[in-house]
C-alpha cells in the first residue's frame, strides 16, 4: 500500500489562446479578515461565503500567469514572496514544476504594485529574482507609488525596494501591445495604474483582468462591494461594472489573480446581475 499524500500536486494549469500558451501558476492562498470588504456588513459577506460553501474568514487565491509566445516568456505578477503567510510564496516551486527557471523569464508585467502581486520581484538581499527580465508596468502606477513613498504611505517603501533591482530595465506603458499576443488594458480604480492584459491570437481572445474581483462569491453578485485596499473605491466599482458588462456582452473568457485556481471563467448576466461560471480543469492544452 502506498503512503498517504502529505501535500498537493503542483498548482499549474496550461491553456492555449490561439497559439499563445498561457500557464496559470498558483502562488498559494491568503487568509484574511472580512473587515476589508466595504459597502457590506461582515455578517452579510460571511453569510454569502457560507452559502457558497466557502470558508470564513475569507481565503483569497493568488494566481500568476506565464505567457509564452514568439519564442519569449513573460510572467504576469510575482505573487506574495516569502514573508506574508505560510500558505503563499509558492510561485518559485510551481514555476519549477512548470519547467521554467527564473532566468528564462524575459519580461515581468505587473497588474499593479500591491504586496500580493509584487513581493516576489526581489529576494531578502534586494537582488532581482528574475535576473534577465525587463520589468513593465503602467506609468500611472509607478508615479503613484513614487509619490506615496514620499508621503510615507504604507507599503510604498517595500514597493520601491522590490522595483529597485529592475530600475535599469524598467519599461512604462499606457496601453497597447506590450508582448506578442498581449495588450495592456488600463483598469484604474483599485490603484491608479491597475492594468489587465488581453491575450489574443488566431481569432481567440481572453482577458486577464487582475483584481477586478478579490472575492468572487461576494463581488460578482454585489459589484458595489469594494475593498479597503482600493485607492479610489468609487472608480474601482465603476470599472468592475464596466468590465462585467463588456465580458458578459462579448462572451469573453476571463482569468483573474483572485479567481479560484485554475482561474479561468465566463461571466453571464442573470436576472438583474451577473453569475460567474468557472471553467473546469482542461485535459487538453
Amino acid at each position: 500500500m502506498s503512503g498517504i499524500p502529505e501535500r498537493q500536486v503542483p498548482a499549474i494549469h496550461h491553456r492555449r489562446v490561439g497559439e499563445v500558451a498561457v500557464t496559470v501558476v498558483s502562488d498559494g492562498v491568503l487568509t484574511g479578515s472580512m473587515a476589508v470588504l466595504q459597502n457590506i456588513t461582515q455578517d452579510e459577506s460571511s453569510a454569502m461565503l457560507r452559502a457558497a460553501f466557502r470558508p470564513v474568514p475569507r481565503q483569497t487565491a493568488i494566481n500568476t500567469f506565464l505567457v509564452r509566445a514568439g519564442g519569449r516568456t513573460a510572467l504576469i505578477d510575482t505573487g506574495c514572496g516569502p514573508d506574508m503567510q505560510a500558505a503563499v510564496g509558492k510561485l518559485p516551486e510551481n514555476l519549477a514544476a512548470a519547467g521554467v527557471a527564473p532566468g528564462e523569464i524575459d519580461l515581468v508585467l505587473l497588474t499593479h504594485i500591491h504586496p500580493d502581486h509584487s513581493n516576489g520581484l526581489a529576494d531578502a538581499e534586494g537582488r532581482a529574482i528574475f535576473p534577465n527580465a525587463e520589468l513593465a508596468l503602467h506609468e500611472s502606477e509607478l508615479a503613484y507609488w513614487e509619490d506615496a513613498a514620499a508621503k510615507g504611505v504604507a507599503y510604498a517603501d517595500k514597493a520601491r525596494e522590490q522595483i529597485a533591482p529592475y530600475r535599469g530595465r524598467l519599461r512604462l506603458f499606457r496601453e497597447g501591445e506590450v508582448f506578442p499576443g498581449l495588450e495592456a488594458v488600463p483598469l484604474p480604480g483599485h490603484t491608479p495604474g491597475h492594468t489587465g492584459y488581453r491575450v489574443s491570437d488566431g481569432g481567440e481572445s481572453a482577458l486577464i483582468w487582475g483584481d477586478i474581483v478579490h472575492l468572487p462569491e461576494v463581488q460578482v453578485p454585489r459589484p458595489e462591494v469594494t475593498m479597503q485596499f482600493d485607492v479610489d473605491p468609487a472608480q474601482a466599482a465603476a470599472t468592475r461594472r464596466r468590465v462585467f458588462d463588456m465580458v458578459a456582452t462579448d462572451g469573453l473568457l476571463v482569468a483573474g489573480m483572485h479567481l479560484h485556481f485554475p482561474a479561468w471563467a465566463h461571466l453571464a448576466r442573470e436576472g438583474g446581475g451577473y453569475r460567474l461560471y468557472p471553467e473546469p480543469w482542461r485535459q487538453a492544452i
